[in-house]
Formats: C-alpha cells, sequence, structure tokens
C-alpha cells in the first residue's frame, strides 16, 4: 500500500511544484494541496512503524490511495489528449475531497491504534519454531564449506572471532551451523558451547536462558525464575575465562546484536561467535574485520545426491526410470536444500512409481508449497522483514519470466517510471534506486548474475521460488492489480497490443512491429517505453509528455526533433543514429536526461548548441559524421562519466579524436573505428578518474610502425581495465609505471601483436590478462608473466585466461 501513497505523493508534487508551467490549477489547488499533506502524512507513519502490520486498515488504505491516483491521473490523461500540443492544461479533479477525507479517516484511525496501544500483527513463525537445533538433517554439497569454517572456528586469533555465515533464505545456514556445532573436534575444541535463535520477533530474556543451556541440558526452576538483568550477569561470569562457541542462528536486527554481545566476553584464547542470517549488511554491522561466509546454491549433482539420500538413504537409488525423474525434480528446486527437502519428504510418502513421480515432476514448485505450508512462511520471513519501500521493488520481479535476467540500469528506470522512489534531497532517483538494488542484493533477495568490466553489478536475477514468493504476494497485496493497469512487460511471447489509458511502462522488446503503433501514442501517462520496430521513430512521441525512459532496437535512421520536446526523458538509448534535423533548435535544456545512445555528431548540431542543452549528462554515445571545420567539445559536460565515441574510418575516422575535447570527470571511454594518434592517448593521461578504456575496431598510427610506446611520464593513474579489440597493433611498449592500478588487462583479435610487455606483470594490482584469438606468441607471453610473478614473486593471484 505504501508504494501507491509514494507514487500519489510523487503526482501532487509535480503539479504542485512552483516551478512548473504545464499545469493551470484552479480552485482545485487547496483540495490537492490537503491531499498532499494527508497522504505525506500516513505515509510518514508506515515507514516510521514499518514493524507493525496494520492489517484492519491496510486494504483500506491501499484502495482510498488508489482510488485517488486514479483520479487524479485520469484527468491529467483526458485533459493532454484534449489539448493541442504546446498548450497549457488547465486540471480538472472531481471527488477529490472525498479522496480527501477518506484519507484523514484512515489517518485518525492509525493514530487511535497508536495511541490505544491497539497493534494489529500478522500471524508470523518464530525462527526458533522452524529451526530446532535439536533436529538432524541430510547435508550434501558443503564439505568445503564444513572444511574453511572449521579451520576459522579452531585455529587462526586468539582474540574473539565473529564469523558470519549469510544467505539466502533456505539455503542451508542452520543446517551448515548445526554440523557445525557438533561436530566432535568441536565438541573437544571449545569449553563451552550454547545455541540460540534469534528471529525476528527476538526476546533478550528467552536469548539468555537459551545460551545458559548448554547441549542437552535442562534449565532449572532457580535459573528461569532469575531477572532478566541477573541472567545478563550469570551468562557473562559463566563464559569469562572460558574458550566458548556461541551460535545466534537467524539473525535480522542489528539492536537485537548489539543488546547480546555484551554479554559475551572477549577471553583473548580463542573464542567465536557464529552468526546466521540472511542480511549481509547485519554481518557487516555484528564485524568489520571478519569475512563473511556465503552459503551458495547446490549444483545439479549435489542436489540430486541430497534428494537422493533423502528418499532412498544409503542404498541409493534401484530404479534408473525413477532416477531419471528424481534429477529433473531435484533440478527444479533451483539448488535450494529447504526445497529438496520438502520434496523429498513428499516423494518419500507417496508410491515409488514413474507415473507418480512424473506427476509431481509436472509442476515441482507447486508440490512444494501446498505441502508444506512452513516452507512459504520460511521464505515469507524475507519479504516481512523488508522496509515498505523496498517491498513494491521486490514484488516487481514477479512480472519478469523465470530465469530472467534484467540489466540494473533498467529495472532502476521502470522503479522510477512506476513511482517507487522518492529523492532524499542529497539523491537523484537514480541513486536512490541504486541503493535499493543493492539493499536487494544485500538481504539475499537478488542474485547478480553478470559484471561489468569495471567490477560493478550489470545485471541480476530472482530465484524461482522467490519469484513465486513474489507473484503470491503480490496477488495478495492487489500489487498494480487495479482498474487501468499500470505496467505492460512482455518478454517472450507476441500477444495483441492493449492501449491502456493509464499504463506507465510499457516493455515489449520481444515484440517486432513492422510499424510503429499508433496506439502507443495515445498512452500519455507513460513514464517507461521500450520496444522494437522495423520503422521509423514518428515525431509524434512529443505527445508522451510524462516519458522518462525510450528503448527503441531496430528503428530506422530518422529524423526525431519530436523527442526533444519532451521535458521529462531521462534517459534515451536507441540501437541506430539519432539525427537532428538541419537547422533545428532545441527549446528546451534538457536538465533531467542523463543518457543518450547514439546521436550524429553533425555541423549543423555543433552550431546549435546541442551539448548546452544536455548539461547533466552522465552516459553518451555520439557517432561522427566527417568535418573539417568542427570541434567536438565536451569539456563542459562536468557530469559525463561514460563515453562511446565511433567514427566511420573509411571515410572520417582519421581527425575525429583530434577534435575531441573530453571533461575531467570521464571514468569509462568506448573508441571504436577511429585513428589512434599518440597525441590523443598521451592527452588521456590527463584524465585522472579514468578508469576503463576499450578500444576497438581502430588504427594505431606512428611514426614508421603501428606501435603504441607509452612515454616515460604517461601515467594512466586511474586505470583499472584495459581493453584492444581487432586492432592494427603490432608493437606496445609501456611498463608498470604507466599503467599504476592495471586490475584486467584484454586482448582480443589483435593478430598482428607481437607480445604483451612483460613490465605489464609487475603492476602489483594486476589481477587478470584475458586473451582472445590473438597469435601464439601473445598467449605465449602472458604465460610467461604469469610463470614468472609466480616463481618469482609467488604471485599466485595474477589469472591468465585464452580462448
Amino acid at each position: 500500500m505504501a508504494y501507491i501513497l509514494q507514487s500519489l505523493i510523487t503526482i501532487l508534487e509535480q503539479i504542485m511544484d512552483p516551478k512548473q508551467t504545464r499545469w493551470i490549477l484552479g480552485p482545485e489547488k487547496s483540495h490537492l494541496q490537503s491531499l498532499l499533506e494527508k497522504a505525506a502524512s500516513l505515509l510518514h507513519i508506515l515507514e516510521t512503524h514499518s514493524p507493525l502490520k496494520l492489517e484492519c486498515l491496510e486494504s483500506q488504505i491501499r484502495d482510498a490511495s488508489q482510488k485517488a491516483k486514479e483520479i487524479i491521473e485520469s484527468n491529467m490523461v483526458d485533459r493532454m489528449l484534449l489539448t493541442p500540443q504546446g498548450v497549457n492544461f488547465t486540471l480538472l479533479t472531481p471527488n477529490v475531497q472525498q479522496v480527501t477525507q477518506e484519507l484523514a479517516s484512515l489517518m485518525e484511525q492509525v493514530v487511535k491504534l497508536e495511541e490505544g496501544k491497539t497493534i494489529f500483527t500478522s500471524s508470523s513463525y518464530s525462527s526458533s519454531s522452524l529451526h530446532d537445533p535439536s533436529l538432524k538433517s541430510v547435508v550434501v554439497g558443503v564439505d568445503a564449506d564444513l572444511s574453511q569454517l572449521m579451520e576459522r572456528l579452531t585455529t587462526g586469533r586468539s582474540n574473539l572471532e565473529i564469523v558470519p555465515i549469510v544467505g539466502m533464505g533456505g539455503i542451508g545456514k542452520s543446517t551448515l551451523a548445526r554440523n557445525l556445532y557438533d561436530n566432535p573436534i568441536i565438541v573437544s575444541h571449545f569449553d563451552y558451547r550454547g545455541w540460540a535463535a534469534i528471529s525476528q520477533d527476538y526476546n533478550i530474556r528467552s536469548i539468555l536462558l537459551s545460551l545458559l543451556c548448554g547441549p542437552n541440558e535442562m534449565l532449572d526452576k532457580e535459573l528461569i525464575e532469575q531477572k532478566e538483568i541477573d541472567l545478563q550477569d550469570i551468562l557473562y561470569k559463566r563464559l569469562y575465562g572460558m574458550r566458548y562457541m556461541i551460535v545466534l542462528d537467524d539473525v535480522w536486527n542489528p539492536k537485537s546484536w548489539d543488546k547480546i554481545k555484551r554479554y559475551l566476553p572477549d577471553n583473548n584464547n580463542g573464542s567465536r561467535i557464529v552468526i546466521t542470517t540472511r542480511d549481509s549488511d547485519m554481518a557487516k554491522h555484528a564485524t568489520e574485520t571478519s569475512v563473511q561466509h556465503h552459503v551458495r546454491l547446490l549444483n545439479r549433482s549435489a542436489s540430486w545426491d541430497l534428494l537422493r539420500q533423502i528418499v532412498f538413504g544409503e542404498n541409493g537409488c534401484p530404479d534408473p526410470e525413477l532416477e531419471r525423474v528424481g534429477k529433473q525434480i531435484s533440478s527444479d528446486c533451483d539448488g535450494l536444500p529447504l526445497a529438496i527437502h520438502v520434496i523429498g519428504g513428499v516423494l518419500s510418502k507417496v508410491q515409488r512409481s514413474r507415473d507418480v513421480w512424473e506427476l509431481i515432476s509436472s509442476n515441482v514448485k507447486a508440490a512444494i508449497v501446498e505441502s508444506d505450508e512452513q516452507f512459504s512462511n520460511i521464505l515469507s520471513l524475507s519479504y516481512n522483514h523488508l522496509p515498505i519501500h523496498l517491498k513494491p521493488c521486490f514484488l516487481y520481479m514477479g512480472a519478469f519470466p523465470e530465469d530472467y535476467v534484467i540489466k540494473g540500469s533498467r529495472l532502476k528506470q521502470i522503479w522510477i517510471a512506476e513511482g517507487f522512489l522518492k529523492s532524499d534531497g542529497d539523491k537523484g532517483l537514480e541513486e536512490v534506486a541504486e541503493d535499493y538494488l543493492k539493499a536487494l542484493v544485500e538481504r539475499n533477495l537478488l542474485f547478480v548474475r553478470h559484471i561489468k568490466s569495471n567490477g560493478k553489478p550489470m545485471s541480476y536475477s530472482i530465484h524461482d521460488l522467490l519469484r513465486d514468493l513474489c507473484i503470491r504476494k503480490a496477488n495478495e497485496e492487489e500489487f498494480l492489480q487495479v482498474k487501468d493497469p499500470q505496467s505492460f512487460v512482455c518478454t517472450d511471447q507476441m500477444i495483441i497490443f492493449p492501449a491502456l489509458r493509464l499504463l506507465r511502462v510499457l516493455h515489449v522488446t520481444e515484440m517486432v512491429f513492422d510499424k510503429f503503433p499508433k496506439e502507443i501514442l495515445q498512452l500519455v501517462n507513460l513514464r517507461y517505453l521500450a520496444f522494437s520496430c522495423a520503422s521509423h521513430l514518428p515525431n509524434g512521441v512529443s505527445r508522451l509528455w510524462n516519458l522518462q525512459t525510450l528503448i527503441a532496437e531496430q528503428v530506422k535512421p530518422s529524423f526525431t526533433s519530436g523527442i526533444w520536446e519532451v521535458s521529462e526523458l531521462r534517459h534515451i538509448k536507441l540501437k541506430t543514429l539519432i539525427r537532428v534535423e538541419e537547422g533545428y533548435k532545441m527549446k528546451l535544456v534538457h536538465k533531467k536526461l542523463q543518457t543518450l545512445y547514439h546521436i550524429r555528431i553533425t555541423p549543423s548540431l555543433i552550431r546549435s548548441g546541442f551539448f548546452a542543452m544536455i548539461p547533466n549528462i552522465i552516459k553518451l554515445g555520439i557517432n561522427y559524421v566527417h568535418s573539417p571545420c568542427i570541434v567536438v567539445d565536451l569539456s563542459r559536460l562536468h557530469k559525463l562519466e561514460s563515453l562511446r565515441c565511433q567514427s566511420d574510418l573509411k571515410r572520417d575516422g582519421r581527425h575525429f579524436l583530434q577534435k575531441l575535447r573530453l571533461p575531467c570527470s570521464l571514468r569509462k571511454l568506448n573508441v571504436a573505428h577511429c585513428v589512434l594518434f599518440r597525441s590523443f592517448l598521451k592527452t588521456l593521461c590527463g584524465l585522472g578518474n579514468l578508469e576503463v578504456l576499450k578500444i576497438s575496431k581502430c588504427v594505431f598510427e606512428s611514426e614508421g610502425d603501428e606501435e603504441w610506446e607509452a612515454a616515460e611520464g604517461d601515467e594512466f593513474c586511474s586505470l583499472q581495465v584495459l581493453s584492444f579489440q581487432s586492432l592494427n597493433l603490432v608493437r606496445w611498449i609501456a611498463d608498470e609505471t604507466n599503467f599504476p592500478r592495471l586490475r584486467h588487462l584484454i586482448m582480443s583479435r589483435c593478430y598482428e601483436l607481437e607480445e604483451i610487455p612483460r613490465a605489464i606483470g609487475d603492476i602489483p594490482t594486476l589481477k587478470r590478462i584475458d586473451i582472445g584469438e590473438c597469435s601464439a606468441s601473445v598467449v605465449a607471453s602472458a604465460q610467461q608473466i604469469q610463470e614468472q610473478q609466480q616463481e618469482e614473486y609467488a604471485n599466485y593471484d595474477l589469472k591468465v585466461y585464452s580462448w
């Protein structure tokens, strides 16, 4: 419900902004202001009381917020469709007073609940009931985990060390900790062992009693009757001077850790505290110095091993047909041990026949959820514990198919378009979205699937069973299930295009339209549009007044001056060139525009002062058209971080880079189809923030030969990634002083290159060299660098890969 309030607030703030010139507000202004105040106050209460579950009011708050949002957006759409382009809009908002009164009434009810201390909470399962430490579980595929953790627990530093075990719900953190706890070596190594299940709704008194009750011990009546403050003292004194091992299972809240740690003394004798948690941030809060041990999903082989042992024990599967079906069933659990245990329990109770097993195999996930309510509750704990601002971002992952991988940039753009986010003043919406992404990864609800060349996350995915959780929760909370859907995501099939008035997100890149659908131009509420089309992008796109993100694939090159009349644009990414009509003069300064791919640089564009109209651009792709008179000056784009530039070697690539002026803010540069002169490469040394340099299909020109000799003093002081692809480079002369921070070197299809400079291996930060389709001498030189580093300096961190 909170996401609808946030979206409503964002709309109202845009309308009420004194700087906006689009909307003319009449008598309704005071009503809109009152609605804004009520919505903001209600959202503040929900945010500051996020642990509470106001179930009795939840649906009413959601319905009233959605009703207000639809009234306003519907009237905005009506006015935009009826008003000629370029004319201001008069906003009429009937029924606003009614929904304002509804929100005011709900506010009063919430306040009364708070004052009366009448709290309605949803039923939840405590972790202590879900993770009984006396239970034994079959474990498979964790030998390496056990070995690493055993070493950390029994060797190393004498001072107290915290050992965090981190992973998603159901991945086996508690089972792993239990196997360590009961291991005979651990039992003999420590003087005292204690185990406590913390859970979301932790109780310090119960935790203290659990830790005071050693393995196989019963609490005596005298201890149970002690006050909490006395229990604290008793625990501290019992542990003082002992080498102890404490397991704090399923820790969620940093406050619970802060309260417990003060009773656990550092005896400087090798004591250890094991923490299991789903939240990497929680583990980081507990210890800045200890390495987190991340439990990974099982591979296919280990998944079948685990299922086989659960169903058949140590005897093995007697039937090859059952084994074939069983392997498919275990594979469908996607490596999650809890899911394998549940489905193993199902298979243990049914007839061992191929027909029965194949019936279960037809829908493994449904069989798991329907057979074990506890399984759903364990996964649901992760969702229930999310702050309200993260819940809609997580639920949105249910809109994508199984195993779908989505770029982080697109996911952030969709969240912004849906109105899930708000700027906190210091950060822009994209930065806030980045924080949300990181938070979901830290909570092990999203996985990073691909990494950029600079080591930062590029794309993400979600576990299939968590995706099912998203879908269930979305249905329960009517997430985006409103009269006029606000999102339409098509990823893998052709369907009939729906003209939906209040649509905010339209993602149909898998559908290739022969012509640009005119119906799209009626969707004036769109914030995000991603599509594929074989024809031109029409100038009528300017009717999409609210558009923030435009992604178009397979569009023919065309003059698209219409896009420059959309003031809300933040990201434009077209696979073909964006051309500006000769003599066209941009009327708007696009202060919000951050991404622009790919703009065709012409003399007319330069003369029009185009770059002054996109002052806050962060990512830019440009294609140079030859003209001996123009200089491409980007030096005043002080926020530009990523630049792709290319020309046509056959026509105009010789002079482009000599006419290019770059800003000091640049962090990533990708140059293609250009002529590289030594003077340009020397210029790049002056870019103190440059971290990634990719050069592809370019020609090196120097006096006599195709070589690049980095002279003494030519220092790429911040460069971490250097990539050469399809170059005519024959000789490359450089040493560690030229690239003091290089981390990753990539050489691909450089057929004429003789070797990699031997001194490159002396760069202390270098971790990886990739060689693809280069000469045998290049591969040999890379291998020699690696061997020298290992033999002479015992440097085994440097890896060389060739293909």
